[in-house]
């Protein structure tokens, strides 16, 4: 037996490490343990990483439309290579931080593989192969989640990628076809379009971005059209097959029955997450799944053992990473006796990083309907707005829902420049049951982008001014 913790957290990413920093300011010993780097896959290889390489593609747009500002710039290239390099060295940068914040906040950070083997003990394995085990009170556990395979198109890092290689590719593709289009297609689908990559997304149901508003969505595909971006969605892909010289035939299917065949260099994938709960002694100590491998939790994130807690894409519902740190934090103060509540689900934003940007937070206008909710709906496009013109992103709108009965709102939705930005305010309207008339009457700083959210409310009441 080696040391003895109050708190085990096995995950370094954004629901672990803020669980375990959260630990330390609460006077707790607590130990971290991950087999890779800090800041998990979200540091590492998806949130912070990708938004580098978006703002590269973002900067270059930028850069081609000089004109359009008065400005003149010749011979605008991409460099995938070195956008690549300033990726790597972002999240550097980030893991960097989490180093010392860990030691900041006296936790111990241990590097290898866990395995619990029972509800007080965890077994660890270095890189070497050297065990050791550990005891514990508590035991949180933030394994995160791992990209899905269509069975026909395996993920084999060359021919057909995942985000993982596509954060690294060394040669830029003439073409590319993106497999789904949530988060992460889109993002990925705006990034190498912009950069010059002849880019197809296909999507099963009838819009990009499925969980996001329906108006969002339209925007967003009428936008991605004008960029160059190939987009198909009520569409299959039928079959993926690896050819000569190491092109790929793809054959897509519309839902009418209309057959696509493409040649690309390489395929991402993009179909979805599944969460890593096997290896880690789960069931063996009692942790019961769901029938998709989920970690089933109370409400503030308990497992069926009660010593053990579980967090971020592990635990299932929106695999977001300011999700898992906000159930991070939950699990933490339940542990120490203080938590109220647990998380307010309903009330988590989520945000694509493309350009334009989109961010929705509470009910889309189909599920509030859904739900038998009377509702008043506000818009204001950016087209009316000096600031989006100013800037030269007069593309997008504000589209606000609220509750009939109580003028509460219920749901709110942005999609245009800076929209990841603006959503916060609208969430903080939501946790205080901001009325359409409390948002419209909060004056709003003139020419900013958000004048856009107090018009729209207005428009809930046919009241906006400037439409």
């Amino acid at each position: 037996m080696s040391e003895k913790f109050d708190i085990v957290v096995i995950g370094a990413g954004p629901g672990g490490y803020v669980a375990a920093i959260k630990a330390g300011q609460a006077g707790k010993k607590v130990a971290c343990i991950d087999k890779a780097h800090l800041g998990g896959i979200c540091l590492n290889w998806g949130c912070i990483p990708t938004k580098a390489f978006l703002k590269s593609a973002e900067v270059f747009q930028s850069m081609k439309h000089a004109g359009d500002y008065g400005l003149s710039a010749t011979g605008v290239k991409a460099d995938l290579k070195k956008i690549v390099e300033r990726s790597r060295n972002v999240s550097g940068t980030m893991t960097g931080g989490i180093e010392f914040l860990f030691k900041k906040n006296k936790v111990t950070d241990i590097r290898g593989t866990a395995n619990i083997i029972a509800s007080n003990l965890v077994e660890v394995t270095d890189t070497d192969g050297n065990v050791s085990t550990i005891e514990t009170d508590k035991i949180i556990v933030s394994t995160g989640a791992s990209p899905v395979s269509l069975p026909f198109a395996q993920v084999d890092g060359k021919n057909i990628i995942s985000y993982r290689q596509a954060l690294e590719l060394k040669k830029q593709p003439k073409k590319m076809l993106v497999i789904g289009a949530g988060a992460i297609g889109v993002e990925f689908s705006y990034f190498y379009n912009a950069i010059g990559t002849e880019v197809h997304i296909v999507e099963m149901v009838d819009q990009l971005l499925p969980v996001e508003d329906a108006d969002s969505a339209k925007v967003l595909e009428k936008e991605f059209k004008k960029q160059g971006v190939n987009v198909y969605t009520s569409t299959k892909t039928k079959s993926v097959e690896v050819i000569k010289d190491g092109k790929i035939k793809v054959t897509l299917e519309s839902l009418k029955g209309k057959e696509t065949e493409l040649e690309v260099d390489v395929v991402l994938s993009a179909v979805g997450m599944k969460a890593n709960t096997s290896g880690f002694g789960l069931v063996e100590a009692g942790v019961k799944l769901d029938e998709r491998g989920n970690v089933l939790v109370n409400e503030f994130q308990q497992t069926s053992n009660e010593n053990i807690y579980a967090i971020g894409d592990c635990a299932g519902k929106q695999m977001l990473a300011h999700k898992a740190s906000a159930e991070g934090e939950i699990a933490v103060a339940h542990i120490c006796g203080e938590a109220k509540h647990g998380v307010d689900y309903g009330q988590i934003p989520g945000c694509t990083y493309c350009q334009p940007q989109v961010a929705g937070v509470g009910l889309t206008e189909k599920a509030a309907k859904a739900a038998g909710k009377d509702v008043k709906i506000g818009k204001f496009p950016f087209t009316a707005s000096g600031k989006a013109h100013g800037v030269g992103h007069p593309e997008g709108m504000v589209k606000l829902i609220f509750d009939a009965e109580t003028e509460a709102i219920i749901g709110a939705h942005i999609v245009g420049y800076d929209a990841t930005e603006m959503i916060a305010e609208l969430g903080l309207a939501m946790k205080l049951e901001a009325t359409w008339e409390e948002i419209a009457h909060t004056i709003h700083a003139h020419p900013t982008l958000s004048e856009a959210t107090m018009e729209a409310a207005m428009d809930s009441v046919k009241k906006a001014i400037h439409i």
